[in-house]
């Protein structure tokens, strides 16, 4: 077949930035603050992302543009003249990473407890490429996996980009794994996660699958990857697609349930032709795709996008999951909507799509506690309150207990409610912040 039919992968990382935004009318100010934030927080995308869902006639407010391309208001303006000063003032490398470094540390790199209270400990030694926050799930992280095809510029994750080895969590020890899931049999499903597990070739994810098939507590395995949005082609014409799909299958033929964890942020992701084809081949399968992605400004903050993406997804066969809430991480200043707006975003686009598409929960704080659902605002006892409950939660004992915070506008996370009605604390053993 001629290479049309084949597309080569070619990734965009930040010394291509400057010439990717000569497409667009832009200032020799406003291009240097955007390379300026490329110095701290993480650049990539591909030329599948460029050519085939940006709109370059729109930029720069085409949600896909802003969802990989950098923008100037994700770091505080301070912070932005400091990186591109140094930039302009051809300071040595060193000087830009220590900058760059300390304002990371400012950034909240690693928020709900992923560098301590999430890491399991086997036999005294602390599994840093694992992480164990409910009882029946563990998060692996392969070490082959720490990158992804495109990086979104809201990623909660974004220190796994950025070149910072004490930033990372990552695994390359199966047989730690293998040993840690056999020694908790409560743990029956693990999610497979990074980065993204498929930038790796289908013989590496082989290496971390295959092995769970063989311990029969664990029962679904998960997949998280945006591929299916800014590399349609691992599932159709890369090399190793169809070796990707007959592993699949043999996870499938195990009994257990398969479910790649699709993020979609935006229908214009959904459009062209290939992903539906990729979506395809994967339900033949027998693996389920599960959609979730985050409510970020800017971005997807409106119901009529959120109802095409939720409707779109049903036709194709997917199923609608979570709607999350941006995390209390680096840009979230930028691209955070205040609870009380997101869920306003939320019940519109909620009320115009069938019931087929009604599987969708959020929206959703992936919080230290657990997840934690914003149900609504409502008034109580005289008091405008917030009602949330709990879908899963470190303590499996307040998982769906409905409770209630003080009613605030601004509040954009968790750790900004307190309890209503003057109590110390929203449950037994739920406390705020």
């Amino acid at each position: 077949m001629s290479s049309a039919h084949h597309p080569r992968f070619r990734a965009f990382t930040p010394r291509d930035l400057e010439g990717l935004l000569r497409r667009v009318s832009l200032t020799d100010d406003q291009r240097l603050a955007l390379r300026a934030v490329s110095s701290v927080l993480p650049f990539r995308t591909n030329a599948y992302v460029v050519d085939e869902l940006i709109d370059w006639s729109a930029v720069p407010e085409d949600p896909v543009f802003r969802l990989t391309f950098p923008q100037s208001g994700m770091l505080p303006a301070p912070d932005v003249r400091r990186m591109a000063d140094l930039l302009t003032g051809d300071a040595p490398r060193a000087e830009i990473q220590r900058a760059a470094h300390e304002i990371r540390m400012r950034l909240n790199p690693h928020p709900s407890g992923q560098l301590d209270v999430n890491v399991p400990v086997h036999e005294g030694q602390r599994l840093t490429g694992l992480q164990h926050k409910y009882p029946e799930t563990v998060l692996v992280f392969p070490r082959q996996g720490q990158t992804c095809h495109a990086y979104c510029t809201y990623c909660f994750r974004w220190p796994q980009f950025v070149g910072e080895a004490d930033l990372r969590i990552a695994t390359d020890d199966i047989a730690a794994t293998d040993a840690y899931l056999r020694a908790h049999p409560e743990v029956a499903s693990v999610l497979v996660t990074g980065g993204d597990p498929l930038v790796m070739s289908t013989a590496v994810l082989r290496r971390y699958v295959e092995p769970l098939l063989a311990i029969d507590t664990v029962r679904s395995i998960r997949i998280g990857t945006k591929s299916l949005a800014f590399w349609p082609y691992r599932f159709t014409t890369d090399r190793d697609a169809d070796d990707l799909l007959r592993l699949f299958e043999e996870v499938v033929a195990s009994g257990r349930h398969l479910a790649l964890m699709a993020h979609f942020t935006h229908p214009q992701e959904l459009r062209p032709p290939v992903v539906r084809e990729a979506m395809r081949r994967v339900r033949d399968t027998g693996a389920v795709i599960r959609c979730q992605g985050p409510l970020v400004a800017g971005i997807n903050d409106s119901a009529d996008a959120w109802a095409e993406l939720w409707e779109e997804t049903t036709t194709l066969g997917a199923v609608p999951y979570y709607q999350f809430v941006e995390r209390d991480t680096g840009p979230q200043g930028y691209f955070g909507v205040p609870l009380a707006r997101g869920h306003a975003v939320f019940r519109d686009a909620y009320a115009r799509v069938s019931g087929l598409a009604r599987t969708v929960r959020g929206p959703v704080m992936s919080a230290m506690p657990g997840k934690v659902c914003v149900d609504g605002v409502a008034e109580v006892a005289g008091e405008r309150v917030f009602v949330l409950h709990l879908i899963q939660a470190r303590d499996p004992g307040l998982v769906d207990r409905p409770f209630f915070a003080a009613y605030d506008e601004g509040a954009t996370w968790w750790t900004d409610l307190k309890p209503a009605f003057g109590a110390s604390r929203f449950l037994p053993g739920l406390e705020p912040g």
